[in-house]
């Protein structure tokens, strides 16, 4: 890989996506330069923790981040962080920055990420105490408010996973947590009803309100803090409130330097966009999946850690096409769910309640027919990893089988 040795490799974004495409490039050979920009200033640190350890004060984000100064000095990887890109000027291989400056590249790969999404709720921008969360400093902001607060009342407003992340962790800190979900019910978007029961039921054991059917219309101050206002007239008064309904892909510098874009910057098996000199990986890629025939859009870290790879072998000149399966987790109390597949078009499910002495280890199995589309693993990491293992293989087990918890959980048990 002597030939890059005088070239430039640029990373616009310095997440999960952005810093494992910098030292995959190291891996794969790249001897030229390697330079990152990020507009957030912090070292990069990962994500999730910020709704979970990080918001419940178990963790910092000085003990998370994804690599230490000393090993991007190491790698000989420029790190410049709270840096703004202001375009893309393709025909000069030129990536300009806020401040005026700018830098050449010899392939570029777009890292860039999404951004909460922040609905039209009347007053949802003009109070204090109203927070999104996605950065270091969103999650401390609103600990500090949390910390601050005499009646440490909190409002949720979205019921997906970070939604739930978060009003764990402030719950578990003794908030008085409600969640407000537009759809009847939670994680609606993104598991079976069967699993927002369940995750529905979790919270409300442990204190937390969950409302479902409720369409946020406004948001205001009464005397002794904030409330949200409702569509139906119901309102729940609070000390602070996080938004959680969702992202919009940072798309922009895409769009801006012509490149072809659908809910999310387009890329192949590559992850080559419309110009071939430059990729794009992580949250803010639209790619069309070989396993599952369709195009999507996925946010997760095993996403951004594998599109790094292929984007770095692609540049180093070893072909690689994406083809993983997708695996998620979420934290919540003392609840770990472990996701691999999509469920997306199932029209079985098999339930399997372990008879251990944990009463929340249990597995959701999907099918479509008799194929196996995606396991839900809760407290079960055997049964996550085998689930994984068999998505694979493009083996399926016996539903039947698979339901009976007086069979071990085994592949010469289960395929029979």
């Amino acid at each position: 890989m002597e030939k890059t040795a005088n070239q430039t490799c640029l990373i616009i974004g310095a997440s999960h996506a952005g810093v494992n495409a910098a030292f995959a490039l190291r891996r794969q050979g790249w001897k030229g330069r390697i330079a990152l920009f990020d507009r957030d200033p912090e070292l990069p640190y990962h994500r999730p923790p910020l709704s979970k350890g990080f918001l419940s004060g178990d963790t910092s984000v000085e003990e998370s981040l994804l690599k230490g100064l000393n090993s991007y000095e190491a790698e000989k990887i420029e790190l410049h962080t709270g840096r703004s890109i202001s375009g893309i000027i393709r025909d000069e291989k030129l990536v300009k920055l806020s401040d005026g400056t700018s830098h050449h590249y010899d392939a570029l790969i777009l890292a860039t990420g999404a951004r909460p999404l922040i609905p039209p709720i009347a007053g949802v921008r003009e109070h204090e105490n109203i927070f999104a969360l996605r950065t270091a400093t969103d999650a401390r902001s609103i600990r500090n408010a949390f910390v601050d607060s005499a009646g440490k009342r909190v409002v949720v407003i979205g019921g997906g996973y970070i939604g739930l992340e978060a009003a764990a962790s402030l719950r578990k800190l003794g908030g008085e947590v409600t969640v407000l979900e537009r759809e009847d019910r939670v994680l609606a978007r993104v598991t079976s009803p069967e699993m927002s029961a369940y995750f529905t039921d979790l919270h409300q054991t442990q204190g937390v309100v969950i409302a479902t059917n409720r369409n946020v219309a406004a948001v205001g101050k009464n005397d002794d803090g904030l409330k949200v206002n409702c569509a139906d007239g119901s309102q729940y008064p609070a000390d602070l409130i996080i938004v959680g309904v969702g992202v919009s892909v940072n798309s922009e510098l895409a769009e801006n330097a012509g490149l072809r874009t659908a809910n999310g910057i387009l890329v192949d098996g590559k992850m080559r966009t419309s110009d071939p000199g430059i990729y794009a990986i992580g949250d803010c890629t639209t790619f069309h999946h070989p396993r599952y025939e369709r195009e999507m859009r996925l946010e997760s870290v095993q996403n951004a850690v594998d599109q790094a790879k292929v984007a770095a072998a692609n540049i180093c000149g070893t072909p690689t096409e994406y083809s993983s399966i997708p695996w998620f987790w979420s934290d919540q109390f003392d609840v770990k769910l472990q996701m691999c597949g999509l469920s997306t078009g199932y029209d079985q499910l098999v339930i399997r309640q372990e008879t251990g002495d944990d009463p929340h280890q249990r597995s959701y199995w999907y099918f479509a027919g008799n194929q196996l589309l995606a396991v839900d693993a809760i407290n079960h990491a055997r049964a996550y990893m085998l689930g994984m293992k068999l998505l694979k293989d493009g083996k399926n087990p016996n539903p039947e089988r698979l339901r009976d918890a007086t069979l071990e959980l085994h592949p010469r048990t289960i395929l029979a």
